[in-house]
């Protein structure tokens, strides 16, 4: 990796603390996590501890103060675990579930939820996707009616990270019926109130080692002092999220294609045939070559965006435009490792076929392609 003008010496420092962390309480258990499709919430508990979980939000909401390019520093590190699953789950309790928190909750939820989420004392998790429905939000079916001073909701939510284990869900709930994306509203719901439960834990084909969920709400009692920002502004709201959650992907993605390239350079050097290094072969080091270069192209490209991101814009059309290349480039980086490994790679005892399996899904979260697409071309006005 190239020194990038938008690191400082102090993420530096903290990069040096999430590495010496992952390597010592992250790798040597990845494969153990990722048998059993979940990682101990110790874990979790250590990372608040530690202050990695808060590491850019302010500090009179239990974070470490520091700016949005820290929590580049935190997908980038975490992805030297060699699997997805655990820095994604990471991902949706610092920057998907608590986010809007922090952006539209009042000092009270951010007593009760933010804060706690920050110190990893309650893991987070973010409840949009539906049965029936996922990119189009608007048309969610999870309902909410309102009696007296609390919600009574009913629906059901899948495909939900950190599901099984959740303490609360920022949900994504419709209370009033027939407006569309008028009609939506956002909840914290704790999963320990009566109606709450998890049907099924998902069994996925990568990031195994996060813990997925399909989540069921029948006649959920929800105080109103549950609502998270103001009744029927939720789909902006979670526009604003996705936003984030789409620019950390990118990052992701980004740092997991450098994981897996790093694997196949120091294979390439390594391996012998025909008398020499695979890497002395023009074929492989020329595609070395390639991978490294949309590696580069692809980190230059989010890095840019966070700075914006950084300053208070939300470029819709930037983000949408380094998801879909980092996401792209991840896989096809992937892809092309496995193959520098032949039939080693193939096997399970590799961790690039772990990273093959891991990095198919950046395609689909937080918006596929064919989504990111649509939204690119809506800025272009075509």
């Amino acid at each position: 990796m190239t020194k990038s003008p938008f690191f400082k010496k102090e993420h530096d420092e903290v990069r040096k603390a999430i590495r010496q962390f992952v390597a010592k309480e992250v790798t040597p258990f990845i494969n153990e996590w990722e048998e059993k499709g979940e990682f101990p919430l110790e874990v979790i508990r250590q990372m608040g501890e530690l202050g990695f979980l808060g590491l850019r939000y302010p500090v009179e909401v239990g974070g470490q103060g520091g700016d949005y390019f820290m929590s580049i520093v935190l997908a980038e590190e975490l992805a030297r675990c060699g699997a997805g699953g655990f820095p994604m789950a990471v991902s949706v309790q610092v920057e998907m579930a608590t986010p809007p928190i922090l952006q539209f909750g009042n000092k009270d939820q951010h007593e009760r939820f933010l804060r706690p989420a920050l110190e990893g004392k309650k893991l987070a998790a973010i409840g949009i996707t539906e049965p029936n429905h996922g990119s189009d939000v608007a048309a969610i079916e999870t309902k909410g009616v309102r009696d007296g001073d609390e919600w009574v909701i009913n629906g059901s939510k899948m495909f939900i990270t950190n599901g099984p284990r959740a303490d609360f869900v920022v949900l994504v709930t419709r209370t009033s019926p027939g407006e569309g994306y008028k009609g939506i509203s956002l909840f914290l719901v704790e999963t320990d109130r009566p109606g709450f439960s998890v049907s099924r834990k998902l069994d996925k084909v990568g990031m195994r080692s996060s813990d997925t969920a399909e989540l069921i709400l029948e006649n959920v009692r929800v105080p109103h002092a549950n609502l998270l920002g103001e009744e029927g502004k939720g789909f902006y709201q979670i526009m604003w999220e996705l936003q984030g959650e789409r620019l950390i992907a990118a990052a992701g993605s980004v740092a997991m294609a450098q994981h897996a390239y790093e694997l196949a350079l120091a294979y390439a050097k390594r391996r012998q045939a025909f008398g020499r290094s695979i890497g002395q072969n023009q074929v492989i080091g020329h595609l070395l070559v390639q991978m490294a270069t949309r590696i580069e192209a692809a980190r230059q490209l989010t890095y840019a965006t966070a700075y914006r991101f950084s300053r208070g814009e939300v470029p819709s059309k930037e983000i949408s435009i380094a998801k879909l290349e980092a996401a792209r480039t991840a896989c096809w980086v992937a892809d092309r490792a496995l193959q520098i490994f032949g039939g080693n790679g193939y096997m399970q005892e590799n961790p690039i076929e772990r990273i093959w399996r891991d990095v198919r899904l950046y395609r689909i979260g937080a918006g596929t392609d064919e989504v990111m697409k649509e939204i690119i071309a809506k800025q272009m006005e075509l």
